[in-house]
């Protein structure tokens, strides 16, 4: 039981202020008429006193039923919470798109060798003579590379497809990029051409490009503020959900074996299909329906559905304070962001983080990991299973991510991560170039193996995606993934086609350059990103307004031009 306390000026009184009891009784509550007046000849009983009177009400809250039960109310629908129709929708949308894209990055590595003999056998059944070893390499160098060139593509057709199809529509237009290639991929072994395979690996890089950026979207725009950092990061959660069940089901036991691996890549359109039939019975996002589409009723519909009660007027009206403050700015294209001053610590943060969380080393430990479980003496046939562990343990990770991101903040988990996997990288290096000389060198890689995952699945993986919903307005929110996207893709691009060189030329000494960017990213965290816990979209702009340099009325006419006033704190 506590007390609460209220202080009011006589000049704020209601013309009843002298019924207010100083002491709250067994029986004083605000919503019963149960006060008594003010002793006569106290100073209260004397509102004609030249001085300015203050008036201390206290009462035990605990005592007042209704009282308690409306704040309890009040500051739920305020806050927000997960209703059984939100968590639905954001399940769907990352089982159906996120968990797609982490399931086709990892779903080729174990039935390489299947495919790599699928290649020659179909190449000498057509000429009569076994591919070279340049040429097939080259040939599996394509395939693999299709696929972030596919999600750089899909990247730049975010923009055009979220403003004109909407943040769900896109969703589901985008499992054509999915069903399509799956159907490829599965028949490419009776067709006996392996040309489907790449063109399919092309297709679905694209629908990841696409997902990768729409689902954050999607989901950072249906949420309540307090519940956006959760729900921004089950989309990463989904991908390494993805990639472990890849891993899994290219166990050799499985699925990866000659008669197997087709039907491993025809998987992916499972989850599409689910989508498709799921998906239409969810609402589309309320921003993209009032802001875009300007059609009130249907987002006041949306919002009803996913919050679980009638009374959105406050949420709509901050929707339309944020809609008034970018009016002046319009349609902002991507060339038009690179030159807005109003958003350039924006865009910068965007890039800069999309570049740390790809060139941080993340693809080099994947690729650096079997050969450091051979060297500590696990079985070739055993590599597969230890993969399959470390994939479980960035799965784990970033459910754990899930539950702290609300609790910690993005700013602690960006710094908390890149800092491991700096420090990692730096152990790392060292153990590399020891294990040759020192027996137990090898389980020391092994252990920053899996902190290195542990740091990744923190901060640099979930968070960036989420960065970008949070910090860009509706207008430029589109344009803002496109870029960030863009910058994902031909970052994991770039690594894929210069580490193997890297690799050869360095070394062990590879992973100093992944120490540096981490290091770099971590400084930049600390020095410019603020916190965006548990604020609205118009307080974080105000935050980087500030960052900017730029006023809350300015000459050009860019995004920030006018921030309305709150009239609810007015009132």
């Amino acid at each position: 039981m506590f007390l609460t306390e209220i202080t009011l000026p006589v000049t704020h009184l209601k013309p009843d202020w002298w019924r207010l009891p100083l002491w709250g009784s067994a029986t004083d509550c605000p919503h019963q008429d149960n006060t008594e007046p003010a002793t006569p000849g106290h100073p209260l009983a004397q509102p004609n006193t030249p001085d300015i009177v203050f008036v201390t009400w206290r009462r035990q809250a605990a005592r007042c039923p209704y009282s308690a039960e409306m704040e309890s109310s009040n500051e739920e629908r305020k806050e927000g919470r997960l209703t059984l129709l939100l968590a639905l929708a954001t399940l769907i949308a990352s089982f159906g798109s996120s968990f797609q894209y982490g399931y086709n990055v990892a779903v080729v590595n174990s039935p390489s060798e299947f495919m790599k003999q699928f290649y020659n056998d179909t190449y000498s059944d057509r000429t009569g003579e076994l591919i070279d070893t340049f040429a097939l390499t080259l040939l599996w160098s394509v395939t693999v590379s299709m696929f972030p060139f596919g999600g750089f593509i899909g990247s730049l057709l975010v923009g055009p497809l979220v403003n004109n199809l909407g943040r769900k529509g896109t969703l589901l237009f985008n499992n054509i990029f999915s069903i399509v290639p799956a159907i490829f991929m599965g028949c490419s072994r009776i067709a006996k051409a392996f040309e489907l395979i790449i063109i399919s690996r092309f297709l679905v890089g694209i629908c990841a490009g696409v997902s990768s950026n729409v689902v954050p979207m999607y989901l950072g725009e249906l949420a309540s503020k307090n519940l956006r950092g959760a729900l921004g990061v089950v989309p990463q959660l989904f991908i390494t959900i993805g990639i472990l069940v890849a891993q899994l089901f290219g166990l050799r036991n499985v699925l990866a074996n000659e008669e197997g691996w087709p039907i491993l890549l025809a998987l992916t359109a499972v989850p599409a299909v689910l989508q498709v039939l799921l998906l239409p019975f969810f609402p589309e996002s309320p921003r993209y329906l009032l802001i875009q589409k300007k059609n009130e009723e249907a987002a006041r519909n949306a919002l009803r559905r996913v919050r679980g009660w009638d009374d959105v007027d406050e949420e709509v009206e901050e929707i339309r304070r944020e809609d008034e403050a970018e009016r002046a700015a319009g349609f902002i294209s991507v060339w038009k962001l690179f030159r807005l001053k109003s958003l350039r610590w924006q865009l910068i943060s965007i890039i800069t983080l999309m570049a740390g969380q790809q060139l941080s080393g993340v693809n080099a430990i994947y690729y650096y990991a079997d050969q450091i479980y051979l060297s500590a003496g696990v079985e070739a046939t055993d590599v597969q299973y230890v993969t399959a562990g470390t994939g479980a343990v960035n799965v784990f990770m970033t459910l754990c991510t899930v539950f702290v991101v609300e609790l910690w903040g993005r700013r602690r988990l960006l710094l908390l991560g890149f800092s491991t996997c700096f420090m990692a990288c730096a152990v790392l290096t060292v153990a590399l170039a020891l294990q040759d000389t020192v027996s137990w060198m090898p389980y020391i890689s092994i252990a920053c193996i899996i902190i290195y995952v542990i740091g990744h699945a923190v901060g640099p993986s979930p968070i960036p995606a989420l960065i970008i919903t949070e910090i860009f307005l509706q207008s430029s929110r589109p344009a803002a993934f496109m870029i960030g996207g863009s910058v994902h893709w031909l970052s994991n691009f770039t690594v894929g086609l210069v580490f193997p060189f890297i690799q050869v030329g360095l070394g062990a000494y590879s992973f100093i350059i992944f120490a540096i960017i981490c290091l770099l990213t971590t400084i930049y965290t600390f020095l410019i990103i603020p916190e965006t816990k548990s604020k609205t979209f118009i307080e974080i702009n105000q935050i980087f307004a500030n960052l900017n340099k730029v006023s809350g009325i300015h000459p050009e006419k860019e995004e920030l031009k006018t921030f309305p006033s709150d009239t609810s704190k007015q009132q």
